[in-house]
């Protein structure tokens, strides 16, 4: 299966989890310290328009322009029918495409990219309004070994601003806890 099937069943995973976003929940705390639910989404709906601009014109002009209306699951999906159209582009995977401040990659490695993002996403949604989370094993798999390949130095994490320092988990945690702990997530975090 390619990283784009597994991107792609992946965020049907999160269209089941953001379809049932009321407007009452977009205060929530999610896992991503400092951020709102509705920060939330509107970082998922920029990357996904952001994604696909890169894919379709070599790189994107605003990473951080993400816009929910009234209607915050309409705008999710939108920008995921967005992502998908571009990356089901023929060759999109061998282009050239710059992926924000982290410079330019073969598509296929930016398709690896948004799974972390799709895969990690899914999980603070989910603990974030309190349901289960189910995302295919297949892809936890992929996107463990892509986060194996992130720096894990404290500081240059927090200079570039993508993850939080790694959380320690025990030698015998599932993919899915050392694919969080990776991106600096308390597997065990609960909405307080």
């Amino acid at each position: 299966m390619t990283t784009f099937d597994l991107d792609r069943q992946s965020l049907q995973v999160l269209d089941l989890i953001v379809s049932k976003t009321t407007a009452a929940d977009l205060d929530r705390p999610t896992p991503c310290e400092g951020w709102t639910l509705a920060d939330l989404l509107r970082h998922q709906v920029s990357e996904n328009h952001g994604f696909a601009e890169a894919a379709r014109n070599g790189a994107a002009k605003d990473w951080h322009g993400g816009q929910l209306g009234e209607d915050a699951y309409a705008a999710y999906a939108a920008s995921v029918t967005d992502f998908l159209s571009a990356y089901s582009e023929e060759g999109v995977a061998k282009r050239q495409i710059a992926i924000n401040t982290f410079g330019a990659f073969p598509g296929e490695i930016a398709m690896a990219m948004h799974l972390v993002d799709s895969v990690a996403h899914g999980w603070d949604l989910a603990k974030t309004l309190g349901v289960s989370y189910e995302p295919v094993p297949e892809a936890v798999h992929a996107a463990l070994q892509f986060a194996l390949n992130i720096p894990t130095d404290p500081e240059e994490r927090v200079e570039r601003g993508t993850f939080a320092p790694v959380v320690p988990v025990s030698d015998d945690a599932s993919e899915l806890d050392r694919f969080l702990a990776l991106l600096g997530r308390d597997p065990g975090w609960q909405v307080s």
